[in-house]
């Protein structure tokens, strides 16, 4: 009973640890976190930290395979509608914009380092079901699947990363709007026409 307890009371400071982090780092990258600041929001210290998670690179990189986790789970892929993919992931982005925060630190401050393997893993996965969809003729093949899905990732989560200068001067605030506008601008770009 006592090493059930003990297991439990490691599983708990490991989820409050990570919470912490994925707090700390999407508000100020990996390296403006401080591992004080993340070890007293989670009622920890820091060895806790390094005894779980081996360094502050490694407790990021656990941070940003819970970001893809969560994104892959609440928008699941779908090659066969892309422009609805897109629009969901949108959506996901203004709701959470956590993860996309946590995505594009990964990709300043990472991008000379090795990539992360759930990302790479993740990537390969829908670039194979595009593929797929392609040769059995259910997705059009103008743009091989890595680009395609490269172009769908950007126009959906471009509203997201916008600067505050060009998102004051756009003139569709309405977060339903800009979602089905996403939509439109995928579906144009997988099968020529939208819906307007």
């Amino acid at each position: 009973m006592l090493g059930h307890m003990a297991s439990y009371d490691a599983q708990a400071t490991r989820r409050r640890l990570l919470d912490a982090a994925y707090a700390e780092f999407a508000q100020y990258g990996l390296a403006g976190a401080r591992v004080e600041r993340i070890a007293e929001a989670a009622g920890s210290n820091k060895a806790q930290i390094y005894h779980y998670f081996g360094s502050k690179t490694q407790l990021f990189d656990a941070v940003f395979q819970q970001a893809i986790g969560e994104m892959e789970a609440e928008v699941p892929f779908d090659p066969y509608d892309l422009p609805g993919y897109a629009g969901r992931l949108a959506r996901l982005h203004e709701r959470r914009p956590e993860i996309i925060r946590i995505c594009t630190w990964q990709r300043l401050e990472r991008s000379n380092g090795e990539p992360n393997p759930l990302g790479v893993a993740l990537a390969r996965s829908q670039v194979e079901v595009i593929a797929e969809a392609q040769q059995a003729g259910k997705l059009a093949d103008r743009f091989a699947p890595g680009f395609l899905l490269g172009l769908v990732l950007h126009i959906a989560t471009g509203w997201a990363v916008v600067s505050p200068e060009y998102a004051a001067a756009i003139d569709v605030q309405d977060l339903d709007d800009r979602a089905r506008l996403i939509e439109d601008a995928v579906r144009v770009l997988v099968c020529g026409s939208g819906h307007s």
